[in-house]
């Protein structure tokens, strides 16, 4: 049976609720363990039949971002403390890194299902998906951290930086420095807040040049 709270948002009952979080649950521990399964997989791994599991996720695309928002729920809830953009920048990366780090398969997951539905949709025969995996959250927060530097730079200028920072804070570097050039989490972590702070530099630059 659902419920309603007091907005009017469809909810769960508890029973619902329980087996909803047992699979999203059941999903991370697979995924961060380098699977990457199925909803009829993480069904078995859960105990559940596989109907079950397709009525609170019927397709993937659900499943992966329901676990990846759970992943990055506690980032999406940071809030800076520094008034200058640089420390602002370290600041985040210091707190968002390790948590996606200790969820790196989820997010490489994601990854995956991305670049799988990119192909698919290039296909000469490609149908409609029923549901894309959606990402983008990076760009509200890197907007909100470099809102210090607003006095400082054009709004063609900011964009460049929140786009070129968007390439540093999310899951697609760790492809590039760990399976590529084999750097731990301490070496990604100081590499990224570098280029960060490289980006901020170059448009403080181009800033001053008439």
């Amino acid at each position: 049976m659902e419920q309603r709270d007091s907005a009017g948002v469809l909810g769960l009952t508890s029973t619902r609720a329980r087996t909803r979080r047992l699979l999203i649950d059941t999903a991370m521990k697979m995924f961060d363990s380098g699977a990457f399964p199925s909803i009829t997989e993480v069904a078995q791994e859960a105990q559940l039949s596989r109907a079950t599991a397709y009525r609170y996720f019927p397709t993937q695309s659900a499943l992966v971002s329901a676990i990846v928002a759970e992943t990055l729920s506690p980032i999406k809830n940071w809030q800076p403390t520094k008034q200058d953009a640089n420390a602002r920048i370290d600041e985040l990366l210091s707190f968002a890194f390790p948590r996606m780090l200790q969820h790196e398969g989820t997010l490489r997951a994601a990854l995956h299902l991305s670049l799988t539905q990119w192909a698919q949709s290039q296909s000469i025969d490609a149908v409609p998906l029923k549901e894309k995996l959606v990402r983008g959250n990076r760009k509200a927060m890197l907007t909100q951290v470099v809102e210090p530097l607003n006095k400082e730079l054009t709004p063609d200028l900011m964009d460049r930086v929140v786009r070129s920072l968007s390439l540093v804070y999310g899951s697609e570097i760790f492809l590039v420095m760990k399976d590529i050039w084999g750097c731990d989490n301490d070496e990604l972590q100081d590499i990224g807040k570098w280029i960060a702070k490289a980006i901020v530099r170059q448009a403080r630059e181009d800033a001053l040049t008439p």
